[in-house]
């Protein structure tokens, strides 16, 4: 095999995005991860805060500052792991994705395609993401469910009392959430990048600004998309603590009928605030880890 084969080879690209999607992942978590642990607060319990403000200042002063930080260690876990499937699997799927629309190069897709793409591999990623982010939910929650633990104390927790399959609760959700969460999400970003390209550049030509942007657009895209089903989900992943093990449409319905339709948003405007810098830099960590990696290819032998 040639020097040029190998560079281009699908497993040497598929390695590429996945390092450059763990960057991304840890720079979307270290961004954003104060506001993640107000909105699960918010979802999961909202008659007992009256707002942002509210839950942020009761969470300080309840638990100080590694309260706005409960969750840390499996919201990194979740971010690098998702991310990383979620880019390679991308990577893979832009190209299926071009060979359907019969095109001869993932530089040729448009918009809506690349917006498919992403969608597809967001069903790998999700079967990463669910365990660990059921943790995350878990632990974020602790003190409204009067409870203690480390990440570990969690885990063993979850494993005695519920079994593996218990690190899936809320998988469907999950599903339901992601899938077309992430057309929104990638498509935002690249209509984003299109309207940021100017006559006669490429999107591979973008600044940082520009990128990061775009990488919060997308992210705000996501989540004013599916935000009730990702309330849904928090709610069966948290309160699954308890013993209550309703599905995604049983527990719909009992927020429906119990607190309305606005409970399904509590949480939204820290959501929000927290996906334009986190997924802005989330995919500017990816885009010069990517190109930087991708640069080094092309200078080996």
């Amino acid at each position: 095999m040639s020097a040029d084969a190998a560079k281009s080879h699908p497993l040497v690209q598929a390695l590429v995005h996945l390092t450059a999607g763990a960057a991304g992942g840890v720079a979307c978590v270290v961004s954003g991860q104060p506001f993640d642990t107000i909105k699960v607060k918010m979802q999961t319990f909202p008659t007992m805060y009256r707002g942002f403000f509210d839950c942020s200042v009761r969470t300080y002063r309840q638990e100080g500052l590694p309260g706005l930080y409960q969750g840390t260690t499996p919201a990194l876990l979740a971010n690098v792991a998702e991310n990383a499937v979620l880019f390679a699997c991308y990577g893979f799927c832009q190209q299926l994705v071009r060979q359907l629309f019969g095109l001869s190069s993932v530089l040729e897709l448009s918009d809506l395609q690349s917006a498919l793409a992403g969608s597809f591999s967001s069903v790998f990623s999700s079967m990463v993401l669910c365990p660990a982010e059921l943790v995350k939910c878990r632990m974020q929650a602790l003190h409204e469910m009067k409870a203690t633990g480390s990440t570990w104390a969690t885990v063993k927790n979850i494993f005695q009392s519920e079994g593996l399959l218990g690190f899936f609760q809320g998988l469907t959700s999950t599903w339901l959430r992601e899938v077309p969460g992430y057309f929104f999400f990638f498509g935002g970003y690249e209509v984003s990048r299109s309207f940021f390209t100017q006559a006669g550049q490429c999107k591979e030509d973008l600044g940082s600004l520009p990128l990061t942007v775009s990488g919060g657009m997308g992210g705000a895209c996501f989540w004013l998309a599916v935000y009730p089903i990702d309330s849904v989900k928090s709610r069966i992943q948290v309160l699954s603590m308890a013993g209550r093990q309703d599905g995604f449409l049983l527990s719909f319905l009992h927020i429906l009928k119990t607190e309305g339709f606005t409970a399904l948003y509590c949480g939204l405007m820290p959501t929000v605030i927290r996906a334009l810098p986190s997924n802005g830099a989330l995919f500017l960590a990816y885009e010069m880890t990517r190109k930087k990696l991708t640069g080094l290819l092309d200078r080996t032998p």
